[in-house]
């Protein structure tokens, strides 16, 4: 929780500035100038401000995506508060995502200014923002659906990043199908779910499988991410992403042995 520590210490607000310095600000009570933006790089590293950006981000848009359809669900507010205790957020820091996520509802919420900043801030890291995205997607499917005004905010947030809309459409089906895991009663993931997951077709050989699989392992490897400017607190997120993978690496690997 270093890039915590010295955010409450106002030394990542001065740096800020922007969109997402005026939230973080209004947040945790600090004033910041955006005129001595970057004056004040002692002790204070690239990967702590990428860190304190994604948490302002992840939250506010996460809250903005949420009002997308006029009334937020109660499976949206805790899909949010799903994910504060997946990172295991100490008080201080849940207020300040609640506060973000409702700064993330209100009408003038800056959107693109948000996005063009967070994504300068990522220093365009694909890695680091596909897992932003995922986030965003996983919180909107959290009711199990997603809502038609949620998804075109979805994708709008998706393009402001440089994704197109092949790589989106992978994003969702790489979400869903994690998340259709089993149903009740049911022991193994369906193979169908599994392929939405690696995002190949059952056409696929068994080299193209096994790419995906390594591709997608690559991309959400926990250090990876944090080394590139993920909050600590998401590696658990980050492992649960890898072993949603693996199996269904292996949920495909099995079908298709039990075939030959």
């Amino acid at each position: 929780m270093a890039w915590w520590g010295k955010l409450i210490g106002g030394a990542l607000g001065f740096m800020m500035g922007g969109p997402l310095g005026a939230l973080l600000g209004g947040t945790i009570g600090h004033q910041f100038d955006s005129g001595i933006a970057g004056s004040s790089r002692m002790g204070i590293g690239d990967n702590e401000r990428t860190q304190a950006a994604f948490f302002t981000a992840t939250f506010s848009v996460m809250g903005h995506i949420a009002k997308a359809d006029g009334r937020v669900s109660e499976h949206e507010i805790q899909a949010a508060r799903s994910l504060m205790h997946q990172m295991q957020l100490n008080d201080a820091q849940q207020t300040a995502a609640i506060d973000l996520f409702q700064k993330g509802k209100e009408a003038d919420f800056p959107l693109d200014e948000v996005l063009r900043q967070f994504r300068s801030e990522c220093h365009r890291r694909t890695t680091l923002l596909r897992m932003f995205l995922e986030i965003q997607i996983q919180a909107a499917m959290a009711d199990g659906r997603m809502d038609p005004a949620e998804s075109r905010v979805l994708r709008h947030v998706g393009e402001a990043l440089g994704f197109d809309a092949p790589q989106i459409e992978q994003l969702i089906n790489f979400v869903s199908g994690a998340a259709g895991g089993h149903a009740p009663g049911q022991q193994v993931q369906p193979v169908s779910e599994a392929y939405k997951v690696l995002g190949v077709t059952p056409a696929a050989s068994d080299a193209e499988v096994k790419k995906a699989y390594r591709r997608l392992t690559n991309q959400h490897h926990p250090d990876k991410l944090v080394a590139k400017g993920m909050p600590e607190e998401m590696v658990k997120l980050a492992n649960e992403k890898t072993q949603e993978i693996r199996k269904a690496w292996e949920r495909i690997r099995d079908h298709r042995t039990a075939k030959a």
